[in-house]
């Protein structure tokens, strides 16, 4: 989704693009070499960006998508996470210092945020899709809670964003069989809200833009702090604990060979360990 109609470009970070058109602002996350894989500078970047448009009482709605051919294909494993004391990939740091910022900017942001799904939403990616307020999809676009596959668990927030769309049943599905959710399935279940021929989606989604745009930001504001305060009251506490989950992870053998197996383009072979 990188056609940007009549919109104009407002800040370049050196990984995401803001864009505005009126009271419209756009996010399009931008490595599309890496399938907008997350690394440090993308989050910095990503938080920079939603900071600015939550706070810029001038815009009334934001758009989050990706160039290229995927929205977010999750975290990527070549960059260097940091290392704790104890010499395991310092992924707690990663979510609380990186990742969570970006999440809880967005379920706090006071108007209406629009994740327009091209391609996989996948890992990080899911959860950043699911913390929008409406997710919307191209036919071709899927969805997956790829952790298992590398022997971790669900993080930035996926753990609640979830159960809360599609309940318990499938979101254990989701996070223990690690597989592919297409759009159409996404839709049956609740996962997403709408989904549109590949080459509708941007015009849709800036329709639908344009549409909240043009309503009552505040009403939109108040029904968004109803739904958190039911729904994701607690998020703050979920994301701490899945911070300290995914750091219990990191230090686990099948952790090590998810990541070798990823790398090496082979099956994993987990061991339990």
């Amino acid at each position: 989704m990188t056609v940007m109609s009549d919109y104009e470009m407002d800040h370049e970070y050196e990984t995401v693009n803001l864009y505005r058109r009126g009271a419209a602002a756009k996010l399009v996350l931008n490595r599309p070499d890496s399938l907008n894989a997350w690394n440090k500078q993308f989050a910095l970047d990503l938080l920079a960006a939603v900071k600015a448009v939550g706070a810029d009482s001038a815009v009334r709605v934001v758009t989050i998508t990706g160039s290229g051919r995927a929205f977010s294909s999750g975290a990527d494993l070549k960059a260097d996470l940091g290392q704790t004391p104890a010499g395991q990939p310092d992924l707690y740091s990663v979510l609380s210092e990186r990742y969570h910022p970006i999440i809880v900017g967005i379920r706090e942001m006071p108007k209406p945020v629009i994740a327009a799904v091209n391609g996989g939403a996948i890992g990080i990616g899911l959860s950043l899709a699911l913390a929008c307020d409406l997710v919307v999809a191209a036919e071709s676009a899927y969805f997956l809670l790829a952790f298992v596959n590398i022997g971790l668990a669900p993080d930035g927030g996926s753990s609640a964003f979830v159960p809360a769309r599609v309940g318990f049943a499938r979101a254990t599905e989701m996070a223990m069989l690690g597989e592919r959710i297409g759009a159409a399935r996404a839709l049956e279940w609740g996962l997403v809200n709408q989904v549109w021929p590949d080459e509708e989606l941007a015009a849709r989604a800036d329709g639908l833009a344009g549409r909240l745009a043009d309503g009552p930001t505040r009403s939109y504001a108040s029904a968004k702090r109803q739904l958190n305060s039911w729904l994701y009251e607690q998020i703050s506490a979920q994301l701490e604990l899945e911070a300290r989950i995914q750091q219990e992870m990191a230090g686990s053998a099948d952790f090590a060979e998810g990541v070798a197996a990823f790398t090496q383009k082979r099956a994993a072979r987990f061991t339990g360990a």
